[in-house]
């Protein structure tokens, strides 16, 4: 016969009929109507399988013929949920975790905010927070995510489009600010004033009176373009604008070493590693005395962290760098030619890169004690003017 249908999940067996009348049998259960398949000679009897529900009624078929039977097998889901049931605890805690696990994945573990540069994420999360959306929350809770972020929108000013993207338990908050106009800085009335002695190169005005010309010779301290307009009778006071530039002299005195001493690595180095609890280190890795003449250790710290939280649990890594120390020896000419660059790097480094060097005149300069020491004069066109507020619109 056929196996019937269903049969893994009504649940069969696998009986080793054995017996003087095993034929008999066979026919006997046939003839009972009790379905039977996979019926093969084994041993001295015959094996056959036949459902779980006519199991039992075969116990007067087995008296008429004389024969005996043994379950060699048991088949389907009646007997494993019997083996489930014998093993509850294990069962229960295989169905507690499925739940567990599937509560921990209906909630919202990280929120993101990206795209933000002046709305402080904590305002745009506060905000989410008013709306349901907040860790912890459970995601089937949320609204849906076009009315969300519309009432985000809505809730935060200087904000011209927001978005939200969800991936299992992570949600990125996607933010587009509106555009600002440029705020232009609120300016007092004010003169410009000379920063420095200087001999004016060039003098341009873009608002207000200047009050000297080209070639002429100025003080710290004077006035190069009014922020006054008018006479004494009628007059009013401006935001002074405009560039001023002139030739103004820097005195520097240089010294430069002829003999110069450095250290490279050489790429050899030992490693220690430490693994650190709270205040102590203790060393894993790296034992013994490195053999290095001059070396230098640079510490690498990796502490554990869960979220923004740092544990006082971590790794620490110290790296001993095998170092070479070197020396190179240059000529008076050189000496000076990097001095007088050193000085160059530091006018356009304190008075601007559009300033221009015009001349340089070396006033005195000396060797002595392995170094050569220089008074050098450099004549410079640089920018001199600075802002002076007009109190109480005092004129000049």
């Amino acid at each position: 016969m056929k196996e019937p249908p269903l049969s893994s999940l009504r649940g069969f067996v696998t009986l080793q009929v054995t017996g003087p009348q095993v034929e008999g049998f066979i026919n006997a259960v046939a003839e009972a109507g009790i379905v039977i398949w996979d019926v093969k000679p084994a041993g001295n009897g015959a094996s056959l399988k036949l459902l779980l529900d006519d199991f039992y009624n075969l116990r007067p078929l087995l008296k008429r013929t004389g024969c005996r039977m043994h379950v060699t097998g048991r088949h389907g889901l009646p007997f494993k949920m019997l083996r489930l049931w014998k093993r509850k605890f294990f069962a229960a805690g295989v169905v507690l975790f499925g739940v567990s696990l599937l509560l921990l994945c209906s909630m919202v573990w990280s929120i993101k905010v990206e795209g933000n540069d002046r709305i402080a994420s904590e305002d745009i999360l506060a905000a989410a927070r008013k709306e349901g959306l907040y860790t912890y929350q459970w995601i089937w809770r949320l609204k849906d995510p076009d009315k969300l972020t519309t009432e985000l929108t809505n809730h935060l000013p200087g904000v011209s489009w927001i978005g939200m993207e969800r991936t299992g338990t992570s949600v990125v908050i996607q933010v587009v600010e509106a555009a600002q106009p440029e705020q232009k800085p609120l300016l007092s009335n004010r003169h410009l004033i000379s920063r420095t002695d200087a001999v004016v190169t060039n003098i341009y005005a873009e608002q207000g009176r200047p009050v000297v010309a080209r070639n002429s010779r100025v003080k710290k301290g004077d006035i190069l373009i009014s922020g006054i307009l008018g006479d004494e009778e009628f007059s009013k006071a401006v935001v002074a604008k405009g560039e001023v530039k002139g030739l103004v002299w820097h005195e520097y005195n240089i010294t430069v070493p002829l003999e110069t001493k450095g250290s490279s690595y050489t790429g050899e180095r030992k490693d220690r590693s430490y693994l650190v609890l709270g205040k102590w280190a203790i060393q894993l890795w790296g034992y013994g005395k490195s053999t290095f003449e001059a070396s230098r250790t640079l510490t690498e710290m990796d502490p554990l962290t869960w979220r923004s939280i740092e544990l006082p649990v971590g790794w620490m890594t110290e790296k001993e760098m095998e170092v070479r120390e070197t020396s190179a020896t240059r000529t008076a000419e050189e000496a000076k030619a990097e001095g007088l660059e050193r000085a160059k790097a530091d006018i356009f480094a304190r008075y601007g890169s559009e300033s221009a060097i015009k001349s340089q005149k070396i006033l005195h300069e000396k060797k002595e004690n392995g170094k050569v020491y220089m008074k050098v004069l450099f004549e410079v066109e640089e920018s001199i003017a600075e802002e002076l507020p007009i109190v109480n619109n005092q004129g000049e």
